[in-house]
């Protein structure tokens, strides 16, 4: 009867908390006590409340005993059998009245409304950090305690939350339980049942909305950036924290994010490359890269800017792009201040400061802080070279070099200066002529007081004094000081001639005597 009446009798004598039920009480005085009587056997996890060890023990067992009558889904919390449920009834019965938001949970609404509202009711006890949602107070808390209660049984895998044990043993079982009731789909995790499901309604209702609000509800109380997805602001979060959930079973490697991991698996696999471009014969270990690359064959170009005409065939394409209308730079260098539009960016120029290398071939010594000069590297092994030119049979080891190559041929030029009308084809392009009007050149030969704008550019013309030569025929004793004077000398061994006059059919196997014949026979030029 008192949950009519809101009558609670049961009074806590260190606050003001009340409650209609006794067991409440005990639960609540824990929080002063700090009591955790319940402990996990296996793990030493401890827990104030019995059904929370109850829960946790499901994590060591298996036990999923909370069963769907609608198809096979099963769960270890009679909550997550909820939320399933709703994939069957569709049925979103709460409502945000400021923006439309619905949701299947009255816990899930009332997180929501704090994203207008700037609600933190969940308070720390040891310092003045608060939170919207109590899962990121427990979050924070672990720094504080350094507790790390949740354990895998498989690989020893330790963290400080439940939720994080769950997601990660299913790197181990390979279960999915997120089914798509349109197709065959399944996902581990609920965001990427999402994500999918947009394929078949094509609603974002969120991310549609925070393009045209530009609400990004979700911040960093570290360096300020903000963005419309939680999970993406949880992602940001371990640029700063170093954490590295994801670890690999077979060896030392740990990741911040579960597709470099996925990604890092292949090599320890026989190396099979299941998938094939019926173009070209490249071969790959995983559909997503078949997917880009044939993109390369199509021309497909499927991410829109939605503030201009720009379109590109990869989503990290389209982002790099977008920071040119915003000027956003959140990811910040805590060594020297650098900053970058996008995590990755920060993640490569931090290795100039640890000498970090951690992609390694597996054929030889070589190791690298890019795994796109590992590709490059590795190709030197294979001979590989599964990118292809429809427009002149131009082959190359790296899709960026097909990028850059096809603007040799369409005549497109992105990177523009914003101080004059000059473009260019290459980032280093534009970074060169940038000097020209700062006229800033800090790096300086101690050899002979050559000056220049960039540290490749130095790099290279110490070779002059040193005579190095780094690069390498792989056919004969040819060796070169710089890259581009290999590929000059391979076509000697190929006969190869990826340079294409449009105007009369003239090829050459050296881009200048393109530039050269161009200038001479078709515009009259005389240089």
């Amino acid at each position: 009867m008192r949950t009519h009446t809101g009558e609670k009798p049961y009074k806590c004598d260190q606050c003001d908390y009340s409650a209609a039920r006794k067991s409440n009480l005990d639960r609540h005085l824990a929080k002063h006590t700090g009591d955790k009587p319940y402990m996990c056997g296996e793990c030493g996890y401890r827990t104030a409340k019995r059904s929370h060890l109850a829960e946790h023990v499901r994590t060591h067992t298996g036990e999923k005993p909370f069963k769907c009558d609608q198809c096979d889904y099963s769960a270890s919390q009679k909550s997550a059998l909820n939320q399933h449920l709703a994939i069957h009834t569709g049925d979103k019965p709460y409502m945000c009245g400021e923006c439309g938001y619905r949701t299947v949970q009255k816990s899930h609404l009332a997180e929501h409304m704090r994203t207008h509202t700037a609600e933190k009711p969940y308070k720390c006890d040891q310092c003045d950090y608060s939170a919207a949602r109590k899962c990121h107070l427990d979050q924070h808390l672990a720094k504080h305690t350094g507790d790390k209660p949740y354990m895998c049984g498989e690989c020893g895998y330790r963290t400080a939350w439940k939720y994080a044990l769950s997601l990660h043993m299913r790197t181990h079982t390979g279960e999915k339980p997120y089914k798509c009731d349109q197709c065959d789909y399944s996902a581990a995790q609920k965001n990427t049942l999402d994500q999918h499901l947009a394929k078949h309604t094509g609603d974002k209702p969120y991310i549609r909305l925070a393009k045209h609000t530009g609400d990004k509800p979700y911040m960093c109380g570290e360096c300020g950036y903000r963005t419309a997805r939680r999970s993406d602001l949880s992602i940001h979060l371990r640029t700063h924290t170093g954490e590295k959930p994801y670890k690999c079973d077979q060896c030392d490697y740990s990741a911040a994010q579960k597709s470099n991991l996925d990604s890092h698996l292949t090599k320890h696999t026989s190396g099979d490359k299941p998938y094939m471009c019926g173009e070209c014969g490249y071969r790959t270990t995983r559909k997503s890269h078949l997917a880009e690359h044939m993109r390369t064959h199509t021309g497909d170009k499927p991410y829109k800017c939605d503030q201009c005409d720009y379109s590109a065939a990869q989503k990290s394409a389209l982002n790099r792009h977008l920071a040119t209308h915003t000027g956003d730079k959140p990811y910040m260098c805590g060594e020297c201040g650098y900053r970058a539009a996008q995590k990755s960016a920060l993640s490569r120029h931090m290795r100039t400061h640890t000498g970090d290398k951690p992609y390694k071939c597996d054929q030889c010594d070589y190791s690298t802080a890019r795994k796109s000069h590992l590709d490059q590297h590795i190709a030197k092994h294979t001979g590989e070279k599964p990118y292809l030119c429809d427009q002149c049979g131009y082959r190359t080891a790296q899709k960026y070099s097909l990028f850059q190559h096809m603007r040799t041929h369409t005549g497109d030029k992105p990177y523009k200066c914003d101080q004059c009308d000059y473009s260019a084809a290459q980032t280093s392009a534009l970074n060169r002529h940038l000097a020209s009007h700062t006229g800033e050149k800090p790096y300086m030969c101690g050899e002979c007081g050559y000056r220049t704008a960039y540290k490749p550019t130095l790099s290279i013309h110490m070779r002059t004094h040193t005579g190095e030569k780094p690069y390498k025929c792989d056919q004969c004793d040819y060796s070169a000081a710089r890259k581009d004077n290999l590929y000059q000398h391979l076509t000697v061994h190929t006969g190869e001639k990826p340079y294409k006059s449009g105007e009369c059919g003239y090829r050459t196997a050296q881009k200048s005597n393109l530039s050269t014949h161009m200038r001479k026979t078709h515009t009259g030029e005389k240089p």
